[in-house]
């Protein structure tokens, strides 16, 4: 049996993050629909409501057996508001913002089996029912405590990284005025450990920038300053970046970029600072005089189900028609040790853990900060192991029609980049 989920909401950010999770936690056994005022709804679909004051269109039927499949978000302040209106306190609640890692909590519980009504035959004793619905409740009220601490633990974090950034500004702006020796000649002993000094301050930077956008509320959708670029001047930046650690280790880089499309529009300096995690991570676990791979390429993805799937180059021409390239693929494959299997799927998470070394358990804050980027331009990151190494693989959508260019030429990036699908 599938999961159904109807979210009743005009918040596409809170539509395409469900998408994305349900595809992430139940392959193609699933299916969203967004729900209007009125709709009628299966008895087997799990209803996600957008509650704001004065919004009557939600249920009014206030039994727990009913409410276990409504979910509610909404403001902190706005919690008393939705307990009258449904007539119960008994209610599962996500506050806004909605964080990721709190909805892939709750989705991943929507088993369809989970909520059938057991059958009163098998006589359950009362005072259980009522031990029951009070363990309910302390963990309602829990998880609302917990949200409400995420909250506060966000705006503090973001408080603090944005005091500590012009600093690291100011540093990097000296190691620069002095590498090109404005204040006096160098010697070039001091050219070196000035320039790895730079090298890590704006290292430092570019890890306090994502720390502060990681902080920034989830339902904030920053805007993209999107342009027409070519990756591949992104990758040689990249490779400028990393450039200390690839000679120290003595790493060799092959690289096989083809030339991308024309209508590719993307925000470069983050996806050079994409590029610049993503090959660090991987000079990071690439043993001394070991070897990593990029490779770029025009990419069929199947963006329906979420999911990229293989492109044989050698298929039958009239296939080859039906699957037109609509993105670019990056895949950087390094010969370091490979991620353990139980957890390939949560390297890209902020809060993973990390034991240091040679441990890929955690990805660390770089891989947290490479997935907030592809989603904020509508594509897809993911990771892979192999005895011989990891393959960290991301794919960019391809501009496809002349009135999504005209959105992105006028500045609506959500317009065209909304036009993911869904099941």
């Amino acid at each position: 049996m599938s999961v159904r989920v109807t979210v009743f909401s005009k918040d596409e950010t809170l539509v395409r993050l469900c998408r994305e999770i349900l595809s992430e936690l139940f392959g193609s056994e699933w299916a969203l629909m967004t729900g209007v005022p009125g709709c009628v709804t299966s008895p087997d679909d799990l209803c996600i409501w957008d509650f704001a004051p004065g919004n009557t269109a939600i249920p009014q039927d206030s039994e727990p057996a009913k409410l276990c499949k409504h979910w509610f978000v909404l403001n902190r302040k706005d919690l008393t508001a939705l307990q009258a209106v449904v007539g119960t306190t008994d209610l599962n609640v996500l506050l806004k913002p909605v964080t990721r890692a709190a909805l892939r909590a709750f989705l991943g519980g929507a088993n369809p089996l989970r909520n059938e009504q057991n059958d009163d035959s098998t006589g359950r004793i009362d005072a259980v029912r009522v031990e029951r619905d009070e363990m309910l409740q302390f963990l309602i009220q829990a998880n609302l405590k917990l949200q409400e601490s995420e909250q506060e633990r966000n705006n503090f974090l973001a408080r603090s990284v944005h005091d500590f950034r012009a600093p690291l500004t100011a540093i990097s702006g000296y190691c620069g005025l002095l590498l090109e020796e404005e204040l006096g000649p160098l010697a070039p002993e001091q050219r070196k450990v000035l320039g790895r000094m730079l090298h890590s301050a704006n290292r430092l930077s570019r890890i306090s920038n994502g720390m502060f956008q990681l902080s920034v509320p989830h339902n904030v959708e920053p805007r993209l300053n999107l342009e027409k670029a070519d990756i591949r001047d992104c990758f040689d930046q990249a490779l400028h970046e990393v450039a200390l650690v690839v000679e120290d280790k003595r790493i060799s880089i092959a690289a096989d970029i083809e030339p991308p499309p024309n209508r590719m529009f993307f925000e470069k300096s983050q996806m050079e600072q994409t590029l610049v995690n993503l090959l660090d991570n991987a000079c990071k676990f690439t043993p001394r005089d070991g070897i990593i791979e990029v490779r770029g390429y025009p990419f069929f993805w199947e963006r329906r189900i979420g999911q990229a799937a293989s492109f044989d180059r050698t298929a039958e021409r009239r296939v080859k028609k039906g699957m037109v390239c609509n993105s670019f693929r990056v895949d950087i494959r390094d010969s370091g040790p490979g991620i353990p299997a139980e957890r390939v799927d949560r390297v890209f998470e902020e809060y993973t853990s990390y034991g240091g070394g040679q441990d890929r358990s955690g990805g660390g804050l770089g891989l947290a900060i490479c997935r907030m980027i592809l989603h904020r331009h509508q594509g897809r990151i993911w990771a892979e192991s192999s005895p011989s190494g990891a393959v960290f693989s991301f794919v960019l959508p391809i501009q496809q029609t002349d009135a999504a260019l005209s959105a992105v030429e006028n500045g609506s990036a959500v317009a065209w980049l909304s036009g993911a699908g869904g099941n």
